[in-house]
């Protein structure tokens, strides 16, 4: 139940002000079909997230518990750092072709999106530290839901609402301790 609650922490909180959510707002106001939204991220989610789950679980069998603490420990510092600098969407992101279905233009655009994204990252290196990839998988997607989903539904009202720098600062401090705890464990 841990690995769950820590992915699911980790994943939604960095979630919060990340370019999947500025991908959000524009696919909402777009095609106004939020819960074909919703359930986009969701399949886009499960996927990225199992992937990085995979190789993060394949990863931790090369490494000692010392060094995949280590390891842990620096990635989610090193994500704190990432989690300060605002981020943009590119143009691919902000297209959508018109010949393809809202669905499936939606899901390849968070499929796309999260590729090598922090939050695929952090859901890698928790794969790697904890022993069911299942539960941290279904925690990081659960946590992608939960930062995305009000913002499908509310739109730029609830973004605009939200201090998203204070957000990004507290996101930070949480990565620091979470890695700090992780590089404490190493050593």
């Amino acid at each position: 139940m841990e690995q769950l609650l820590v992915a699911f922490s980790t994943v939604g909180l960095a979630e919060l002000g990340d370019r999947t959510q500025l991908l959000t707002l524009i696919l909402v106001a777009r095609f106004k079909r939020p819960l074909t939204l919703v359930f986009a991220i969701l399949c886009a989610s499960v996927i990225n997230f199992g992937v990085a789950g995979i190789i993060g679980s394949h990863v931790a069998e090369f490494l000692t518990p010392h060094r995949l603490h280590l390891v842990v420990g620096v990635s989610m510092v090193a994500m704190a750092i990432w989690e300060l600098i605002p981020e943009k969407l590119s143009k691919e992101q902000k297209t959508i072709h018109k010949g393809v279905s809202v669905f499936l233009s939606m899901f390849i655009a968070y499929l796309i999106a999260e590729i090598g994204d922090k939050t695929q990252l952090a859901t890698l290196a928790l794969a790697a530290a904890y022993q069911s990839t299942l539960l941290v998988v279904a925690g990081a997607t659960l946590g992608m839901l939960a930062a995305n989903a009000p913002v499908a539904y509310l739109g730029n009202a609830f973004a605009h609402r939200l201090p998203i720098p204070a957000i990004r600062l507290v996101t930070a401090l949480l990565f620091i301790a979470v890695g700090g705890f992780f590089i404490y464990k190493a050593l």
